[in-house]
């Protein structure tokens, strides 16, 4: 099911100079450098790349530092949530919480890592540029940047060959699209955003409801899919 709140006019990613983009790569980091929480709706699209797609929406919480909690709402209730130690997935029908370590959690959502205060985008992109005129931004007068991320610890290549932030005229982050290998992509849409508002403390805990098994895994990756 898709969200009503997607925009429906396209437009091409806005030509932006070297100046520029450092211009837009400060304006984003800026928005939210100084922003304790944060609230928004989302929309999530994912495709293998086959043309298997996967389109879910909900609710997204940010509290510095480190911690996310993204409510699934539809099509189906779902809990990602990371506390700073652990990230936790849940799916209240199928009675089973996994767990992964952060240190070892390959998740998708590193990206967006700055929304919690745990990163710049200087940290998680060897460099960044805009897009030719083949990209399409979502709505006039928005910003198209692209991360190719660092390599690895290890030196291998990064998971994702590169990153697409989106940001409106006011440096909000309005889309995240990661383009894996093999052509998956997963996209984030994000609206409604509201900054420094009280959280509730208990929203970046989970303990799992009696008779919920916990499952301990080296990544959440393939169980959120």
């Amino acid at each position: 099911m898709r969200l009503s709140f997607i925009w429906p006019l396209l437009a091409l990613a806005a030509t932006v100079s070297a100046s520029g983009v450092q211009t837009a790569v400060r304006a984003l980091e800026s928005r939210y450098r100084h922003a304790r929480t944060l609230k928004a709706v989302f929309f999530e699209r994912y495709s293998d790349g086959n043309g298997g797609v996967v389109a879910e929406s909900g609710t997204v919480y940010f509290s510095r530092p480190g911690r996310m909690r993204w409510e699934y709402e539809s099509p189906e209730q779902k809990l990602f949530l990371v506390d700073r130690t652990n990230a936790w997935f849940y799916v209240p029908a199928d009675h089973t919480a996994s767990r992964a370590k952060m240190k070892e959690s390959s998740d998708w959502r590193t990206p967006l890592a700055l929304l919690a205060g745990e990163a710049n985008l200087s940290e998680l992109c060897r460099t960044i540029d805009t897009l030719d005129s083949g990209e399409k931004a979502s709505a006039p007068g928005n910003t198209l940047l692209r991360c190719i991320p660092r390599s690895n610890p290890d030196g291998t290549a990064g998971k994702f060959p590169y990153v697409i932030f989106e940001t409106d005229p006011q440096a909000q982050l309005a889309r995240v699209v990661i383009r894996e290998v093999g052509n998956a992509e997963t996209e984030f849409r994000f609206g409604n955003w509201q900054e420094n508002i009280p959280i509730p403390e208990v929203k970046f805990h989970f303990q799992p409801p009696p008779g919920v098994a916990v499952v301990d895994q080296s990544s959440l990756l393939d169980s959120i899919r």
